[in-house]
């Protein structure tokens, strides 16, 4: 089971150019325009290829494209730096030579006891390993209270993707839910082209598209970007609201995996809740750990 990489790219280049108007090109509008965005033609001639090729290209016959070609498209049709690598994704993955990345299942991986350290180590603010299919592998305390929603939904591992679609908490917790769900929706579409043949990515794709309608159309909307640095707001059920920086960093000793810390401003209010939410978390550790002792004794 797989990403279909020519109807990915069809329907990624389709979209793409029915966003760009003529005007904005350089091209003349006209009067008898009956597609949204540019014609094919119009993309072929800011590419510099024929009408046959991009024709071709578009309806997903993009494996033998050169970088120089890829680029030229990416120009044409004006992509932004994670639209751009997103077609170059999709032309390695539907290349006939390309092999699938090798990736561990969620099921097997488990964090390496340095790793762990490094984690728990970070001690003023969420610290947290996740893959491009948004499962939460690895946690500080700190975000296993930070995310005790997304923990505390059936299945494993923890999947904040499903958290967002699914949970009905996520509309709280997120405040600008609709920010978050086009970022969520973004992550997996940029890994499905990056790892096409993932099974796991397939599946859990398949299970937000059939009870999702808000996923099902935002899916369809192609949209990919960078999500590295930047601040987000959160609403938490027993600190409430915090404004936090975050910085995602990709794993360099296991290629796949990201690492996310997230901060408050010194001095602010958020950090105050933060504070209170790693005071919360380990009242409630050392509650579960006295239960799990006096239910053993």
């Amino acid at each position: 089971m797989g990403v279909d990489i020519k109807a990915e790219v069809r329907d990624f280049l389709t979209s793409r150019r029915a966003k760009i108007s003529p005007e904005v090109v350089g091209l003349p509008a006209g009067t008898n325009r009956r597609v949204a965005g540019l014609r094919r033609s119009e993309v072929a001639v800011l590419a510099g290829v024929s009408v046959e090729y991009y024709t071709r290209l578009e309806r997903g016959s993009i494996s033998g494209a050169s970088p120089e070609i890829l680029d030229a498209l990416a120009r044409a049709l004006l992509l932004d730096d994670a639209e751009r690598a997103h077609l170059f994704d999709l032309a390695h993955a539907a290349s006939p030579v390309a092999r699938p990345p090798r990736r561990r299942t969620t099921t097997s991986w488990r964090a390496h006891e340095s790793l762990q350290w490094t984690l728990d180590a970070i001690t003023a603010g969420p610290a947290f390993v996740r893959n491009g299919r948004m499962d939460v592998l690895a946690v500080n305390p700190l975000a296993r209270a930070f995310y005790d929603e997304v923990f505390d939904m059936p299945g494993q591992p923890p999947n904040i993707a499903r958290y967002t679609f699914l949970d009905e908490r996520a509309a709280t917790f997120y405040p600008d839910w609709d920010l978050f769900a086009e970022v969520t929706v973004s992550i997996l579409r940029t890994e499905a082209a990056r790892d096409p043949h993932n099974k796991e990515l397939h599946d859990l794709i398949g299970e937000l598209s059939t009870r999702s309608d808000d996923f099902r159309r935002q899916w369809g909307r192609h949209d990919v970007r960078h999500h590295g640095t930047g601040s987000k707001t959160f609403h938490h059920r027993v600190v409430g609201e915090m404004t936090l920086a975050y910085e995602g960093l990709e794993m360099a000793a296991e290629p796949g995996l990201t690492l996310t810390i997230y901060a408050a401003a010194p001095g602010s209010s958020s950090e105050q809740a933060l504070r209170l939410l790693s005071s919360w978390a380990a009242t409630e550790f050392t509650a579960a750990t006295e239960h799990r002792a006096a239910h053993h004794d």
